[in-house]
């Protein structure tokens, strides 16, 4: 039986990597699913470390502004099955700060346009979008609320989506919500959150949370599974499918919950934690107050399960070695 290609798009940030490792290791009823893999990185060499753990595994260097690269995908690895695009420019005030780049990478024209070049199917394209699309006004958010971003990454996210909706016939576009987890393969540069607020509260350090800033955090792994789930479904059904999800955590948490949660977790101090409005902090853009997500369309389209706010910091301080 011929291996089923998968290509991550953006292979070297954090779901990327987490993403590669979970395709990897992938099992269908029970028994291993082996995927051909290959990543898209944009810097001019990926990770020693991730081809290492993951050989064979291919790595092509894009660039996703004007589709360089696309190119030799087709010609080494060939016509993949599933495309996820992890890729983005995603800190709400870089975005602010270069509108043109924001739209150039997290609209992915290049990308629909390479994969319409293939004329006997159209593979899966899996999008990763945000929960930054919805206004931040209320709570729980479904997917036929109307998407209103407040800031240049959720408008950017929003005509990605717009446009894979108008130009392209097979995708699942997933409105994620704050992403934590483990580490990953190569260590990336961002700050984690988990592990952020584990190191100051662990220094004894006294830090201010937002008590009025909900989102729906998902555990990475969870996320992962989401993504394995619809691969596994385009292959079984070998039918195009038009979906959009949110793709959050079961909880509405504020960012002092967040912390808070690491404290019990850890056994912290839990005065060091702060509680400020996050009216209180001038952060150079507009952050959305409250844009939690109702996952239940998630739950009972893909059968899938999401584990709790205060397991997911567990396993991601047992994973660091800090449980």
């Amino acid at each position: 039986m011929e291996k089923k290609r998968v290509l991550v798009v953006g292979g070297t940030g954090y779901l990327g990597q987490h993403l590669l490792e979970g395709l990897a290791g992938a099992t269908h009823c029970g028994a291993p699913r082996s995927y051909d893999l290959a990543f898209t990185h944009h810097r001019p060499d990926p990770p020693q470390e991730l081809l290492d753990a993951l050989a064979p595994v291919l790595p092509f260097r894009v660039d996703l502004r004007t589709g360089q690269g696309f190119g030799s995908i087709s010609e080494k690895f060939g016509q993949p099955h599933a495309v996820i695009n992890c890729a983005a420019l995603s800190v709400p005030r870089e975005c602010e700060n270069n509108h043109e780049s924001t739209m150039a990478i997290n609209v992915p024209s290049s990308l629909v346009g390479w994969l319409t070049s293939f004329s006997n199917s159209s593979p899966l394209l899996i999008h990763l979008s945000t929960d930054q699309v919805y206004e931040g006004v209320k709570s729980f958010y479904k997917e036929d609320d109307e998407a209103i971003p407040v800031n240049m990454y959720g408008k950017s996210k929003v005509a990605a989506e717009q446009f894979i909706s108008a130009n392209y016939s097979n995708f699942a576009i997933l409105r994620s919500s704050i992403i934590y987890g483990p580490q990953t393969i190569s260590p990336v540069a961002k700050s984690l959150p988990i592990q952020w607020i584990d190191s100051m509260l662990s220094r004894g350090q006294e830090v201010e949370f937002f008590y009025d800033e909900f989102r729906c955090p998902i555990y990475v792994k969870d996320l992962v599974n989401v993504i394995l789930t619809l691969i596994q479904r385009s292959i079984s059904d070998g039918k195009p499918m038009q979906l959009l999800l949110n793709a959050g955590g079961p909880e509405r948490v504020s960012r002092l919950q967040m912390a808070e949660t690491v404290a019990s977790v850890r056994g912290h101090n839990s005065s060091l934690i702060k509680a400020v409005s996050s009216f209180s902090v001038n952060r150079g853009v507009i952050s959305p107050v409250d844009i939690s997500m109702d996952v239940s369309r998630l739950i009972q389209e893909l059968g899938v399960s999401l584990v709790s706010f205060k397991d997911g910091v567990q396993l991601t301080l047992e994973a660091s070695g800090d449980s």
